[in-house]
């Protein structure tokens, strides 16, 4: 047994044995590949095969994600959380907050102001070479972020439509053995590391409030969801952008 065997182990959300989990891995042949080559298909499938899009909720299982074929930061880190812990690889997740500001230009304007100042938001560490490697880049699915690239030629620094960084023409979001971004220069609060996204989300839950977050299943995420689909399909013209801005001042902060 060796110190990372509690970092594979399956749980409510990492439903590892689920058979559209299993059935996926074995379908691919993962797990007949290498360290390197393992990671990298895990992360190349939860980044482009499932798309940037809102689910119904944080905490839900990966099976659920996987059925869904769209997710977010959270969610799509639990289903590569559970795709890694699959093919043997000890994997991890970061939790944070980010401004609310990186999510102007898909929240509707109409209900941006009464959205959370800070939002729950979740990266996956996995151990690589003997080192936590932080995977990120695997949350705007490529076609997604060639849009936002094309519609902000030009500018190198965005904290808007789902993304936060310093380098919009050549974000660091593929696999190569180092750290992969997307949304870091968001980032308001660290919340530490965590076994599972079970631990975490039994730690921190978004606050919404009670309407908010029933407005938020039912309506507000479908709404979101179209304008991403609008997004991917090309319909975001440059000059009416609402919401382009650079990353708010202060970095990460770490939380009391």
């Amino acid at each position: 047994m060796t110190a990372d065997t509690h970092l594979l182990r399956p749980t409510r959300l990492l439903d590892v044995h689920a058979g559209p989990i299993r059935d996926l891995i074995e379908a691919r042949g993962w797990r007949a590949l290498g360290e390197y080559e393992r990671i990298g298909a895990a992360y190349d499938f939860v980044r482009d095969d499932i798309r940037f899009g809102c689910n119904r909720a944080d905490d839900i299982p990966a099976s659920e994600v996987l059925a869904d074929g769209y997710g977010q930061c959270n969610t799509k880190a639990t289903l590569l959380m559970a795709l890694l812990r699959g093919l043997g690889i000890p994997c991890r997740l970061h939790g944070f907050t980010i401004h609310k500001a990186l999510q102007r230009g898909v929240v509707p304007g109409a209900v941006y102001p009464i959205t959370p100042a800070e939002i729950l938001y979740s990266w996956v560490e996995v151990r690589f070479g003997g080192d936590w490697i932080n995977l990120e880049g695997f949350i705007l699915d490529a076609a997604y972020l060639s849009r936002l690239q094309a519609a902000f030629a030009g500018c190198e620094s965005l904290c808007s439509h789902g993304v936060g960084t310093d380098r919009l023409s050549a974000p660091p979001v593929t696999w190569q053995g180092g750290g992969t971004y997307i949304q870091k220069t968001g980032i308001a609060r660290d919340l530490g590391t965590f076994d599972t996204p079970d631990d975490f989300y039994g730690q921190h839950r978004q606050d919404f409030g009670r309407l908010w977050g029933w407005l938020y299943a039912r309506v507000i995420r479908h709404w979101m969801n179209a304008r991403v689909r609008a997004i991917r399909a090309g319909r975001l013209r440059p000059g009416a952008v609402n919401g382009a801005g650079a990353a708010p001042a202060g970095g990460i902060r770490r939380a009391a």
